[in-house]
């Protein structure tokens, strides 16, 4: 596989009119038949997806015969932001099954969002399992072991059936074989693709036949984009703002997005900065001619730089 030695500037940073630092990365865009219409770096090297597989893990749940539509459906999928509604969910979803949140082998963890950390903290709360912003995977999972009389304490074994089942369902919808496995944050495994294969993959979930895993749970995470993610993140605006998106962000910067009429795109910010991947996501939506919800992709695209409290530069795309 073709590996670049400077991955190409993505995103600058740019204070008091000085260019202070540059973030590096790959990026691609798909048209609507599915060809490669824009690419930046190397989109063909194969990546951690993150997150960004939580859709597949979701696929997987179904297919292993779990009872699970709507909201919690779309939870199953989440990197939630620990919201009240997201733990009730997290719940009701163990509850179904028997369980409560000592069957969790989430770390345990503070919310994804800030703010909701701060009220937590500021509440005498602290780090707990269901907090964590998989949870709600690792719920769904843990059912669907239930209903089938799978075990419960190895379920994140990469070879437990639900995980064989997370793995087919990858593969399936990126069209390759990972090349590599490893462990992510949450502890369940983490296959390596390649942000192509990723794009085509989110490509796929929209275009499914309706009633199948995959179109149920792309329905349901675009019918319930507050439970993919939480009130306050980019997600969630995203798929509000734009009718039929799916939007679905990773941990170390990754992203992919699809359209409805099968215009996708994925990304990664080589250092994980986070910073950068609104004004990424951003000017990748632009380029791929998302129209109709400029105030929305301004919003996502505004990462400014303080200077005593005032603006005095912000991160941009460098695109």
């Amino acid at each position: 596989m073709s590996q670049l030695a400077t991955p190409p500037v993505l995103a600058e940073v740019i204070r008091s009119g000085f260019t202070e630092g540059r973030h590096h990365g790959s990026l691609v865009l798909l048209a609507a038949d599915g060809s490669v219409e824009f690419a930046l770096g190397d989109p063909g090297a194969p990546v951690f997806p993150r997150s960004t597989a939580k859709p597949f893990q979701a696929v997987a749940t179904l297919r292993a015969g779990l009872a699970i539509e709507g909201e919690l459906l779309a939870l199953a999928a989440s990197s939630h932001s620990a919201e009240s509604f997201h733990l009730d969910g997290v719940r009701a979803i163990l509850g179904s099954a028997g369980l409560d949140e000592s069957a969790l082998r989430t770390p345990a963890d503070l919310p994804l969002d800030e703010a909701e950390a701060e009220l937590l903290l500021v509440a005498g709360g602290r780090r707990a399992p269901i907090l964590m912003d998989c949870s709600g995977k690792h719920a769904g999972w843990l059912a669907a072991c239930v209903a089938n009389g799978w075990d419960t304490g190895s379920y994140l074994d990469p070879a437990h059936p639900i995980q064989e089942l997370a793995r087919d369902a990858l593969a399936e919808g990126t069209g390759e074989t990972p090349v590599h496995t490893g462990v992510d944050g949450c502890g369940a495994p983490l296959l390596a693709v390649t942000l192509t294969g990723l794009a085509r993959s989110y490509r796929s979930l929209v275009l499914a036949a309706e009633g199948s895993a995959q179109r149920r749970v792309a329905d349901a995470m675009r019918a319930h984009p507050e439970y993919v993610a939480g009130t306050r993140r980019a997600d969630t605006w995203l798929m509000r703002a734009v009718p039929g998106a799916l939007s679905k962000m990773g941990a170390e910067a990754v992203q992919v997005v699809a359209l409805p009429d099968g215009r996708a795109l994925a990304f990664k910010i080589d250092d994980g900065a986070e910073r950068a991947r609104g004004p990424v996501l951003a000017a990748a939506l632009r380029r791929l001619g998302v129209t109709g919800a400029d105030d929305t992709v301004e919003r996502i695209g505004a990462a400014p730089l303080l200077g005593g409290g005032a603006p005095v530069g912000a991160v941009r795309a460098a695109f």
